[in-house]
């Protein structure tokens, strides 16, 4: 029996100025400080700050979650000894630092997961619940609907309702098979169900090239806002073949049972009683690899800003948060927010967001708040364009080309917005193929995914790109910094002014490279997005 665990119930829904003036543009001439004396100064302007964030001590963090993974089973996903090891390391790191640091339990509903084939042959395959399945038990006929195992293997599998039509569903116990491709996972899964399918297998598509992003792995679908009333499961392309055979039967099993977690809260005091900065990464992995880039890299980050704020004496509290179970469906940050008072969240004056910021073959992202490229599938709270200003300006100041990555709420600051919290963050690029016009413009490698080991078991140390890293983390620190001293351009709430004669440019504006609608990246991924990326 595989032992998976996914998130079964719909996410809750709930429900710019001008950037400060003094900034720094570089470090002062000079050497850059000792390590040692980073640790024993206090970082009160920009500068200071800004040269004691070092790509080195990012590094430092990903190498221990290296290790950590290497320790336990290659991975560091929830529920396994590698994330508690995490768990700890993130703990230890603030202890250290001076931060308070607080592991908050919670609980969600999980699930044991059986894919077994019967006939003509008999295997049992990994597979993964997807996110809004249902329960059950079926054992049936297997029925394909539209697949292709020949050639690219592009297709559309289930994607209309006419797909299902003359196909023979009236026995009692029948498992649609599907294959990934064209439309999104929870429409395929939606059509199998009103077709009269007992059980859904969605297998992955099982593209022949020879890039290290190749879809034959276990896919890991999300169905949501779709729920189903059936179980739903994904596996891999193999596993898709076999179960494609005449005369296949199988058994498809979900069976949820309550699973307990934990996030990490650290914690700096300011001297503002009641105005909260908040920022948060993802600490788990998902269970193919030890998850370096997604999400070793914003975890890491967060990690070596709070090692180098730590004697900054902020204005606000700052409260840095490590989620649990973000792979299984932003379960860690959902459900701390939603333990959180009115009060409690009345107090949180922003939320920044970081997962996956130093991808191998990246672009720079910032979370689109104004719509200036992607019209927004949710509310953006107010405030959340200054958000967009203050990294779009940092990069400006760095001379860095930067794009917008679409405001989607596809990643831990979901909650947050859904609870009227205004709300940003940084992105590089996950499974979404570089174009000719971004390797003009970032370099790389056009024709292959922004990380060619999103979700796969290469997401090792050597899957980051240092470049893109530094320029986050500094990034990361920047914009924290800069909210720590005084939030008033995003919620009217005054502070402190931070010591130096710098001042910030407008942002130069988004490179517009990418075709949506308006022409946004659409940022999300497969475990927890609605819909999937060709």
């Amino acid at each position: 029996m595989n032992h998976r665990l996914r998130h079964r119930r719909t996410l809750g829904t709930a429900a710019a100025g001008a950037l400060i003036a003094s900034a720094l543009v570089a470090a002062p001439s000079g050497a850059a400080p000792a390590e040692s004396g980073c640790e024993n100064r206090t970082n009160n302007t920009y500068a200071k700050l800004l040269e004691c964030v070092r790509l080195g001590g990012v590094v430092e963090h990903l190498e221990a979650f290296q290790a950590i993974a290497d320790a336990n089973d290659g991975n560091r996903a929830d529920q396994t000894p590698g994330y508690e090891a995490s768990v700890d390391y993130v703990v230890e790191v603030l202890e250290a630092a001076g931060w308070s640091a607080e592991v908050e339990e919670f609980t969600y509903d999980a699930a044991d997961v059986v894919l077994r084939q019967l006939t003509p042959v008999d295997g049992t395959y990994t597979a993964f619940d997807a996110a809004g399945t249902g329960e059950g038990d079926v054992t049936g006929a297997v029925v394909p609907v539209d697949i292709n195992l020949a050639g690219d293997r592009a297709n559309s599998s289930g994607c209309e309702a006419e797909d299902f039509a003359g196909l023979d569903l009236s026995g009692p116990d029948d498992v649609v098979l599907v294959q990934r491709g064209s439309c999104a996972f929870g429409l395929k899964a939606q059509n199998a169900q009103a077709a009269g399918a007992e059980a859904v297998v969605i297998f992955n598509q099982g593209d022949p090239s020879t890039t290290t992003g190749d879809r034959f792995g276990p896919v890991n679908p999300t169905l949501l806002p779709f729920e189903a009333s059936i179980p739903v499961v994904g596996t891999d392309f193999a596993a898709g073949e076999a179960l494609a055979q005449e005369g296949s039967t199988a058994q498809v099993t979900v069976d949820f049972f309550e699973a307990t977690s934990y996030n990490v809260i650290g914690e700096l005091a300011g001297k503002t009683d009641g105005n909260v900065v908040m920022a948060g990464a993802h600490l788990d992995s998902v269970e193919a690899g030890p998850g370096i880039n997604d999400n070793g890299t914003g975890s890491a980050a967060l990690l070596e800003v709070a090692q180098q704020m730590s004697k900054s004496k902020p204005q606000n509290t700052v409260r840095f948060a490590w989620w649990g179970a973000e792979e299984l469906g932003l379960i860690g940050s959902t459900e701390w927010v939603g333990q959180r008072t009115e009060e409690e969240l009345d107090e949180i004056a922003l939320y920044l967001n970081f997962d996956m910021i130093g991808s191998p073959n990246y672009y720079f992202g910032v979370y689109d708040a104004d719509e200036s490229s992607f019209e927004a599938p949710v509310v953006v709270p107010e405030g959340s364009e200054d958000i967009e200003k203050t990294f779009e300006s940092f990069y400006t100041l760095r001379d860095e080309p930067y794009d917008d990555s679409a405001f989607s709420g596809r990643s831990d600051y979901q909650a947050f917005i859904n609870n009227g919290i205004p709300s940003g963050g940084l992105f590089t690029g996950a499974e979404v193929v570089k174009t000719e016009e971004q390797e003009e413009i970032w370099g790389g490698t056009a024709g292959d995914q922004f990380d060619p080991c999103y979700h796969e078991a290469c997401d090792t140390i050597d899957n980051y790109d240092a470049h893109a890293l530094e320029v986050n983390s500094d990034a990361v620190a920047f914009a924290v910094f800069t909210y720590a001293a005084s939030t008033e351009t995003v919620n009217g709430v005054a502070g402190a002014k931070i010591p130096g004669r710098f001042t910030v440019p407008e942002p130069a504006g988004p490179e517009h490279t990418f075709a949506g609608p308006l022409g946004g990246d659409d940022h999300g991924h497969d475990h927890d997005v609605a819909g999937e990326h060709e």
